[in-house]
């Protein structure tokens, strides 16, 4: 992955029928694309027929987008003190793997949730033996992906250290990384110029392990560094800066991954999309 090109997408509706996913990602002229295979807080959810598969992988290949994500729900809780919880993630989560498979899709990715209950010692080991049993029934070779979180509350994975607990107690080459740019810089990682840029992944290397990074979700942020909440923002308008997304997209920790844009859908998106591709194309004459 690390000597292809960087490929730019961002987080598009799926409203209507997944088929409408791709189409929407080529109207914003992106490389990929992520999106919810169903509704993103929960509740019952069809399942995914031959038919509808077909018509998605055809509409994607009707406009020339080969890689695709999906985002997990956002009521997973891995780390939950109720077993009712706990257990509800986890078949999600196996389902959404399934789905993801028959969709062709390259990843999934996932928040492990909070220990506000148990505590974060705990919480970890829960998270760990719920992605064990997910990926143990999984037979495909699709990725599943540990988004690290912005530490709002007990919420894991907000430090490179929980997340390095989290994959090296699993050995499965599946189980890989989302590094969001927001979420790290609210949970303390600095990443507004090259010399931050540079500390923070090789920190991430030491810890996690760059070989564990699969994609990022490439946000500014509304909150400055530490602040713990997760505010996106649009590229360059917020607290890293384009000075810090010139430096990533420079990074070689960076190069030839899949770059998300979860930034507001609205006018500044193509923004946002635009100024990306700007700073990919200087940081690959550089």
């Amino acid at each position: 992955m690390k000597n292809r090109q960087t490929i730019i997408g961002a987080h598009v509706s799926a409203a209507g029928g997944l088929e409408n996913a791709p189409l929407a990602a080529a109207k914003l002229g992106l490389d990929c694309f992520q999106f919810f295979s169903r509704p993103p807080q929960g509740g019952r959810v069809a399942p995914i027929t031959k038919e509808a598969a077909m018509k998605f992988k055809d509409a994607c290949k009707s406009v020339g987008i080969t890689e695709y994500y999906v985002h997990a729900p956002y009521v997973i809780n891995l780390a939950s003190g109720e077993e009712r919880i706990r257990r509800n993630s986890i078949e999600i989560l196996k389902t959404e793997l399934e789905r993801s498979a028959a969709l062709g899709v390259a990843a999934t990715m996932t928040h492990v949730g909070s220990a506000k209950d148990v505590g974060e010692e705990r919480g970890v080991e829960l998270v760990v033996e719920g992605i064990k049993e997910i990926l143990a029934k999984h037979k495909g070779e699709n990725l599943f992906l540990v988004e690290i979180s912005a530490g709002a509350g007990s919420i894991i994975g907000d430090t490179f250290d929980e997340v390095a607990a989290i994959m090296g107690s699993i050995k499965d080459d599946r189980l890989l990384v989302c590094f969001d740019t927001a979420h790290a810089f609210a949970s303390g990682y600095d990443l507004r110029d090259e010399t931050a840029v540079n500390k923070t992944m090789d920190e991430f290397n030491r810890t996690v392990g760059l070989k564990r990074l699969y994609m990022s979700h490439c946000n500014d942020s509304q909150v400055d560094i530490g602040a713990h909440k997760d505010r996106h923002e649009h590229i360059g308008r917020g607290f890293i800066g384009e000075k810090g997304f010139r430096a990533m997209l420079a990074s070689p920790a960076f190069r030839g991954l899949p770059l998300i844009l979860e930034t507001p859908h609205d006018d500044l998106l193509a923004d946002d999309i635009a100024l990306l591709k700007k700073l990919r194309s200087a940081a690959a004459k550089a």
